[in-house]
């Protein structure tokens, strides 16, 4: 009989990862089934889920702003053949988006927060009696924008500054009961989601009205510009996976990790530097954007 390759054994343990169609969520799905976990991994289109199927990777269907979805989700896995605990979830399903706050209509607000924010604790909140069965870990995908908020990140940094909250609360309230909770924060990372900044970036300087574009056109299109060239330097979504694969097998993970070049240290600046002088700071960063950026 062929042997089986020891990184693809079974450890008998699940995890769950939402958003796992491409980017930060499928190199964690791939790199924890490569280390022996089954790997529920949640994807939006059927496709999604022909494309990452793999030894120990099990797609499953999954829109984690749906309650009907995540209900049949918990079912398979508190029914799981194999009877197999449930390891970790990892929380990564979320919306990228850069807009200014006066922009930025009220609905797409509350979207992005139901995806962001509010689909992030409705998985906790129906997998946690199973997590502390198994003393099992929390994984929830923040950013750098969950420590400070760029302009033209309100809305986006705004869910991020709420998960980190909500995370750091639920470290100290399920701490006693052994299980663990984990905040990464990424910074520029190779995936889809930084690359489609441009095209959604210009969608929403089209649907400004002519005195709002007056006011934030130049601005939106060098944060556009500045997020494109962030894209050859970032860091492949693999490296986020191993960071987070690392999480879920520590015994005594870290409440927090970050990803990508100059991320741990632009996090320290936000604890050390007076607001005003990470104003200056962050609008220097951003001024060679500006000259460059086409006023419309």
């Amino acid at each position: 009989m062929e042997r089986i390759p020891a990184e693809l054994e079974s450890r008998r343990e699940i995890v769950v990862v939402t958003g796992a169609s491409t980017g930060i969520g499928a190199a964690t799905a791939r790199e924890l089934a490569k280390r022996g976990f089954h790997v529920l991994a949640g994807v939006r289109r059927s496709t999604d889920a022909e494309t990452l199927r793999a030894a120990n990777l099990e797609p499953i269907l999954l829109d984690v702003t749906n309650e009907a979805g995540i209900a049949a989700l918990l079912k398979r896995v508190s029914e799981d053949p194999e009877r197999r605990p449930l390891r970790g979830l990892v929380n990564n399903a979320g919306i990228g988006v850069n807009a200014p706050v006066e922009t930025f209509p009220l609905s797409e607000w509350r979207q992005l927060f139901d995806v962001n924010l509010f689909g992030h604790v409705a998985m906790m909140q129906a997998l946690l009696p199973a997590l502390i069965e198994s003393r099992g870990t929390v994984v929830n995908i923040s950013s750098v924008g969950g420590k400070v908020a760029m302009a033209t990140y309100g809305p986006y940094a705004g869910t991020k500054f709420a998960l980190e909250a909500v995370s750091d609360a639920l470290r100290r309230e399920v701490e006693p009961l052994g299980v663990k909770v984990v905040v990464i924060e990424p910074g520029a990372v190779k995936t889809d989601m930084l690359g489609r900044v441009g095209d959604r970036g210009e969608s929403i300087v089209s649907g400004m009205t002519t005195e709002q574009r007056g006011r934030y056109a130049t601005l939106m299109h060098a944060i556009i510009a500045q997020a494109k060239a962030s894209i050859p330097g970032g860091a492949p979504p693999e490296e986020a996976g191993r960071v987070i694969a690392d999480a879920i097998v520590s015994k005594r993970p870290r409440a927090r990790y970050t990803v990508g070049r100059n991320t741990a240290l632009l996090i320290r600046l936000t604890r050390l530097l007076p607001d005003r002088m990470l104003d200056s700071l962050l609008a220097r960063a951003l001024k060679p954007y500006r000259s460059g950026a086409v006023r419309t």
